[in-house]
């Protein structure tokens, strides 16, 4: 969080008490590293700053004082970019402000990012990301399925200003991303943007590989090279840490686990300082940074992050099970099942978890799927994930209603699909739910 001093002269001389300085921050013990989960109650803030208060304030206002106008300008350098590194101080709220700073510096330490950014939403964050990365005449190389609106402003709104794209599956082998690579490369790649697991099919993306088919075809040490984003909301921050895997753009719909109450809409992107800077100047522009209250609300939520991720990670499990011998069950695509193949392979290497959000299959297809849907008496019927509570959705008549059918049968989102989400109710009330609800289908 970028903080100011006065030294004693000037406030000698202005007749103010000086600010006092921060204390730094304690992420080591001894020679012990902390957990995320214990940084999320007090990194990044002093309460000395906050008149001793325990919590951050929810500061709302939308510009600062400037000690002086010297300082003003050395601010507005780095917002501008005449300087590198951002602003070194508190300028204006489509900028900064201290709940956002916050929240950035706890959201970079759960994958140990050099630098992290929070949007007014999870689509606004990919729309920053997209803006500040690609210019007319592009082609972005991305695995398939995405959340249905990332296609949309790939396909249909960048499209329009000439950006063309080229996708591959999201289980797709080394051999088929190289070809869909080597494709791309005829002409200028601004970014790979990957979604593991891809929604809403749970399928998982092998980021190693498309890390080292980037590497064989842009070139390992070409600086120009394309950087790999992922979308990282099913399993982060808990289950999957793709930085760790070769992505070098991390990007949140903080909406989902890490607010994780239905009761708040925002975005993240954390990676790279270098590609961070250019996100960041891109947000100065278009006013996309997340509001202060949205911002206090998500510091509190990021404190039982991983008690409520561990909680409804073990409810999956035990809901999964019961589901995957159901007589009127086709399939559960939940990753927990996964044995013996390639996409068994990535999990192991990837990730640490099987996630609470998984795709249902049903034997059938829309009206049994809307039968189910229409039975559940304690899981709810509505978009999004990651929250408290259980939710359940139709991906082919909801979220991705806008994807052509025939993409939408390749991709495997079909009228029998519903998606489920998981929450931290008690997991035998939960079996109960889905189990008389199966009935009616």
């Amino acid at each position: 969080m970028a903080k100011e001093t006065i030294n004693p002269t000037e406030a000698e001389l202005s007749g103010t008490t000086p600010r006092r300085k921060p204390k730094p921050d304690v992420d080591r013990i001894g020679g012990r590293k902390l957990k995320p989960s214990t940084l999320m109650m007090g990194h990044g803030f002093d309460p000395v700053l906050s008149e001793g208060s325990l919590k951050p304030p929810i500061f709302l206002t939308s510009t600062f004082v400037f000690p002086n106008a010297a300082a003003g300008k050395r601010h507005f350098e780095g917002v501008t970019g005449k300087r590198p590194g951002g602003a070194e101080g508190l300028v204006y709220s489509r900028f900064n402000g201290p709940n956002q700073e916050i929240l950035e510096d706890r959201l970079g330490v759960w994958e140990d990012a050099e630098d992290a950014l929070a949007f007014s939403s999870g689509m606004s964050a990919i729309a920053t990301l997209f803006l500040a990365m690609v210019r007319p005449g592009d082609t972005i190389v991305h695995s398939g399925p995405l959340y249905a609106a990332t296609e949309t402003l790939i396909a249909r709104v960048l499209g329009r200003f000439g950006v063309h794209w080229l996708d591959f599956p999201a289980g797709a082998t080394r051999e088929e991303i190289d070809a869909v690579m080597t494709k791309a490369n005829t002409g200028r790649v601004p970014l790979i943007y990957l979604e593991s697991p891809a929604n809403p099919t749970n399928a998982l993306v092998d980021v190693e590989a498309v890390a080292a088919a980037r590497d064989a075809v842009f070139g390992a040490e070409n600086p120009e090279k394309p950087p790999i984003a992922i979308d990282n909301t099913f399993l982060g921050p808990l289950w999957h840490k793709p930085l760790k895997h070769g992505a070098d753009i991390v990007v949140y719909s903080l909406t989902k686990y890490a607010g994780g109450h239905s009761d708040l809409v925002a975005g993240g992107v954390l990676g790279t300082k270098k590609h961070m800077d250019v996100i960041r100047a891109m947000r100065n522009t278009i006013g996309t940074i997340c509001d202060p209250n949205t911002a206090w609300m998500l510091l509190r939520s990021l404190e039982t992050l991983e008690l409520r991720m561990t909680r409804a990670g073990e409810n999956a499990a035990r809901v999964c099970e019961f589901l995957r011998s159901h007589p009127k069950v086709e399939k559960v695509g939940y990753l927990g099942f996964l044995k013996d193949d390639r996409q068994a392979d990535i999990y192991q290497r990837h990730c640490t978890g099987a996630g609470s959000t998984f795709s249902l299959y049903l034997k059938g297809g829309e009206k049994e799927a809307f039968a189910f849907l229409d039975a559940l008496k304690i899981a709810k019927l509505a978009v999004s994930l990651g929250g408290t509570e259980t939710l359940a959705s139709h991906p082919a008549g909801m979220t991705h209603l806008s994807v052509p059918d025939a993409r939408k049968q390749a991709l495997a989102i079909t009228d029998n699909l519903v998606r489920i989400s998981i929450g931290v109710e008690d997991a035998d009330d939960l079996i109960a739910d889905f189990e008389q609800a199966l009935e009616m289908v």
